[in-house]
């Protein structure tokens, strides 16, 4: 009798193993890009607060961290199950939520903070999107489809009809952040737009007196806007539920960190990403007003909305509660 019932559990297990529902808590892989949008993360990989709230959970956490440059390697990387979770603009995020309905159920996790992103130009002619001519070049990180570029399709939808919100993709170049902000400033070269986020806006408008801000995203969205998420799948989030408590309450604590204490914030920017900038620059970006490092998604349903109704996605978001994991719900949100 006993020799069967371990026989029958030891098949249980065998299949439980094969068909993915047995995962061991403790291990978490995470990803982020560069910048100054990623100090949340920063700040919880320095001070190990996931391993600190995992003691607190009864589990010793693993983690894992990756810098990878763009959406595109970062969601390739969340289907394969090479990552746990990965972050990006919201759109990236929106596109992933909307493709994995139904499937991977992707969604968000936390926001990383509501940053500006700065529509520049150096040409003088440039006030407003109207100004723009075929004889201009944007230079975006993703041409079409990043945060930068589905922001500026929102506004050029509004300014020139829904028909027409892809009219700047044909003069958008997909070029880095650093080498379009050195493109910007040293003008004379094709690429004279720049849709920059923190550090390169700063950069820019303080290196060349020509360079100027046509139009903000905080403007397109109608106020403070999250840039950056962090998202993972349905299988992790509920296989590892500790884990990702502790994940979360890592997130909420760094973000209070940086509250409190903004310039040891910048500190560890300037350590953790090893940056070359200016500890005073980067002290002055972490302390901007406009600036607000909070997990808490901000107008992150305009995107939900506005692509939904170019279509871009296709299904319907009721709210911001419907692409966010449910722990998100104890911060408030939009």
């Amino acid at each position: 009798m006993k020799a069967t019932k371990f026989l029958l559990s030891g098949i249980s297990l065998g299949l439980a193993l094969l068909s993915g529902t047995v995962h061991a808590e403790g291990k978490i892989s995470i990803a982020q890009q560069f910048g100054i949008g990623y100090l949340i993360l920063d700040v919880v990989r320095d001070q190990k607060l996931i391993e600190k709230h995992g003691k607190q959970q009864g589990v010793n956490i693993e983690v894992e961290w990756s810098s990878i440059s763009g959406a595109t390697a970062m969601n390739e990387a969340l289907l394969a199950g090479a990552l746990d979770v990965v972050s990006a603009g919201v759109p990236p995020m929106l596109t992933m939520w909307d493709r994995t309905k139904g499937k991977q159920n992707v969604k968000a996790v936390a926001a990383l903070g509501s940053l500006p992103n700065y529509l520049l130009s150096n040409n003088p002619a440039v006030k407003t999107l109207k100004d723009l001519s075929d004889k201009d070049r944007i230079a975006v990180p993703a041409a079409g489809v990043g945060f930068q570029s589905r922001t500026l399709q929102i506004e050029t939808a509004r300014q020139f009809g829904k028909d027409n919100f892809k009219k700047f993709d044909n003069i958008s170049v997909s070029l880095p952040h650093p080498d379009a902000t050195v493109a910007l400033i040293a003008g004379g070269s094709e690429i004279n737009t720049h849709f920059s986020s923190a550090p390169f806006y700063y950069q820019a408008l303080a290196a060349n007196k020509n360079v100027h801000k046509v139009i903000s995203s905080y403007d397109i969205l109608g106020g403070p806007a999250t840039f950056n998420v962090l998202y993972t799948t349905q299988k992790f989030h509920d296989e590892n539920p500790k884990t990702y408590k502790a994940f979360y309450a890592a997130l909420l604590e760094a973000s209070q960190f940086i509250k409190s204490n903004k310039a040891k914030a910048a500190d560890t920017f300037i350590r953790i990403q090893k940056s070359k900038l200016e500890p005073e620059l980067v002290r002055s970006i972490v302390e901007d007003p406009e600036n607000d490092f909070t997990i808490s998604p901000h107008r992150t349903f305009v995107y939900a909305d506005e692509l939904q109704k170019l279509g871009v996605i296709k299904n319907k978001a009721a709210s911001w509660k419907d692409y966010f994991f449910e722990e998100a719900y104890a911060q408030p949100g939009s």
